[in-house]
């Protein structure tokens, strides 16, 4: 016979929910502007372009780094919301996002 610590709690008035609702993930919040630029810091000089500010969801950035990718046909990786592309292709990127119907800003020179 099972004692009163081997049963499972099926209700309870005193706790609340058993189990926590799982959260879902929170889109980055910004101005809802996409940008692109250059860095060559950390890197030993070559240069990434880098695309910040994209409002998608984190896997969602994984496609879109991946047909990113495609279009400039090299490398590259998607690193704390943000999207590396390995050279510099920061125009033809910038007129990729603005088809796909982002705002797109260049950052830097």
């Amino acid at each position: 016979m099972k004692g009163f610590n081997d049963l499972d709690i099926v209700f309870s008035t005193d706790k609340g929910r058993i189990r926590p609702e799982k959260k879902k993930p929170e889109l980055p919040k910004g101005d809802g502007v996409v940008r692109v630029g250059r860095e060559t810091k950390g890197r030993k000089g070559k240069g990434m372009t880098v695309i910040t500010g994209i409002p998608m969801h984190p896997d969602g950035l994984k496609d879109l780094a991946r047909d990113l990718k495609q279009k400039c046909g090299t490398g590259g990786t998607v690193k704390g919301g943000t999207i590396e592309i390995q050279g510099d292709h920061r125009d033809l990127l910038i007129d990729a996002l603005r088809t796909m119907g982002y705002i797109v800003k260049k950052m830097g020179g």
